[in-house]
């Protein structure tokens, strides 16, 4: 069974910085689409930025514009790990962040673009327990 583990959450002040990290195993094809959801409390959930593991993708990742600037994707495709660097941190960000991965084998492409953080259903990805993080201001 496909697993996604975050871990890098926690709390910190306005205009500091975390790194989450999700590490995904048991993939049995491929390299995933990986995306990163946030949900504050009373809130729907939000995909905030994309990247995809293949190798040999093009791979920019994509950020909504309400990140753009301060968050970074990267990724580690000998560890199947994938990285989000979050600077400047705004009350705001505070909220659940779970990785994802789209269960469909998707193109670096493709995974890289809005459509792939909101047209996908719930189920059409794997899930992370998520992590929290808290930004006081």
């Amino acid at each position: 069974q496909v697993q996604l583990v975050e871990s890098g959450g926690g709390s910190v002040l306005a205009g500091g910085s975390l790194r989450l990290s999700c590490v995904v195993s048991r993939f049995t094809y491929g390299r995933p689409c990986i995306a990163w959801f946030r949900q504050a409390p009373g809130k729907e959930r939000e995909g905030v930025a994309s990247i995809s593991l293949a190798g040999d993708a093009p791979n920019s990742p994509y950020y909504i514009d309400s990140v753009k600037g301060r968050f970074t994707l990267s990724q580690d495709n000998a560890k199947n790990t994938a990285y989000l660097q979050m600077n400047d941190l705004k009350p705001e960000d505070t909220g659940m962040y779970y990785c994802a991965a789209l269960k469909a084998s998707t193109s670096g492409r493709a995974c890289t673009t809005s459509a792939s953080l909101t047209q996908p259903r719930y189920e059409d990805r794997y899930w992370g327990q998520g992590t929290q993080v808290t930004v006081s201001a």
